[in-house]
């Protein structure tokens, strides 16, 4: 007999999951204002559930920078991040994510190639708006792109390092309401890294996430001038 808790723990996981996904909708769609507080056990009685998996939750949104937390004073949500907030991000994924870039290009397999390929693929048909329930595909389409780089360049730190940033979440949280205004440019540019990677060329890998990185850097300053 298995000991007592085991059992229940892929139960309990997929309530988190279920609470996570549920909580991200909420903010990314705004039901929640910029700065306003959230109480777990307010969210426990809303989503009928017990306050475990709504801690667990916020923990995790903690990390995508949608909720911050106060010692003695809980979760709130994140203020929409500034023009100089956003550029502080993306000079953070510039500083990251070109290496990953050029050390994935050069442990390239087919397998890579095959995955991202598909990535831009989804991208080019997912929904794109203007809730998150419609853009929620193209997100995690874009999103996997990322994540397959990063975790191709084979350097464990590097992609901590990359997980910390929660940079798709709050680039993609500033489409609330408009949706994805940015789709072709970011397909342009997510191709023209593949191609790079087709070529096994991890310098021009490297440009090409520069580009990219850059591209989103100077749409996310527009976009936080729409919501200003």
């Amino acid at each position: 007999m298995a000991p007592e808790g085991v059992a229940s723990r892929p139960v309990r996981q997929v309530l988190t999951d279920h609470v996570y996904d549920t909580l991200l909708e909420m903010l990314m769609d705004g039901r929640y204002r910029p700065s306003e507080s959230l109480s777990i056990d307010g969210l426990a009685r809303e989503l009928d559930v017990s306050a475990t998996p709504v801690r667990e939750a916020l923990a995790r949104l903690e990390v995508t920078g949608l909720v911050v937390r106060a010692a003695l004073r809980g979760y709130r949500v994140a203020p929409l991040p500034t023009t100089a907030e956003l550029g502080e991000l993306m000079d953070a994924r510039l500083t990251i994510e070109p290496v990953n870039a050029a050390r994935a290009c050069e442990r390239v397999t087919p397998e890579l190639i095959e995955a991202l390929d598909r990535s831009i693929s989804d991208l080019r048909t997912a929904p794109r708006g203007p809730e998150f329930a419609g853009y929620r595909d193209y997100w995690q389409a874009d999103m996997r792109f990322h994540e397959l780089i990063a975790e191709g360049a084979g350097n464990r730190f590097l992609l901590m390092a990359y997980n910390c940033l929660g940079g798709s979440v709050q680039r993609f949280r500033l489409f609330t309401g408009l949706g994805v205004t940015d789709a072709e440019y970011a397909i342009k540019e997510h191709t023209a890294i593949l191609a790079a990677f087709r070529d096994q060329s991890p310098e021009k890998a490297r440009q090409a996430m520069i580009n990219h990185l850059h591209g989103v850097k100077n749409r996310g300053f527009k976009d936080v001038g729409d919501h200003g």
